[in-house]
């Protein structure tokens, strides 16, 4: 038996909507701060912190492509570019014959330590700061439990 759709009340909507506005506007107001300071992209970035987040600046490409959910295709044609740019490189992992390491560049380090600052005083003026302790915590909880049921549903 078919389940009828629960539309969305004015309060629900007005909530999604606000939700969708701020997840199609803040990704090109983080991305033209970062390019405001430097030539990195946001998806080179979220690269970036996520090599430097690793042990000696590096990880294996199917960590890193989990680590920022991206899909196989998407992680190599971005490394490739990135590459290209002297951001990264890789190198054959000892233990897997046909694995891969990302490793950070001494100019991709350089690139993240320019652009960090800015994107952090981003982050903060757009969200951090508007928000009481209280609503920092809300929103906390809020996207803790959307990630949690986007991590576990098998849809």
């Amino acid at each position: 038996m078919e389940e009828k759709s629960r539309w969305l009340t004015p309060p629900e909507q007005r909530a999604w909507r606000a939700f969708v506005g701020v997840h199609q506007k803040l990704p090109g107001a983080l991305t033209r701060a970062l390019q405001d300071c430097g030539s990195l992209s946001l998806a080179d970035y979220v690269v970036l912190v996520a090599l430097t987040e690793g042990p000696d600046d590096r990880q294996h490409f199917q960590e890193l492509a989990r680590a920022v959910d991206w899909e196989r295709s998407r992680m190599s044609h971005h490394l490739r570019r990135m590459t290209k740019r002297g951001l990264v490189t890789q190198e054959d992992c000892p233990k897997d014959g046909r694995g891969v390491h990302v490793v950070v560049t001494p100019a991709g380090r350089a690139a993240i330590e320019t652009a960090a600052p800015q994107h952090v005083a981003t982050v903060r003026w757009l969200v951090i700061d508007p928000l009481s302790p209280e609503e920092l915590n809300a929103l906390t909880v809020l996207c803790e439990g959307i990630l949690g049921r986007l991590e576990t549903d098998p849809r």
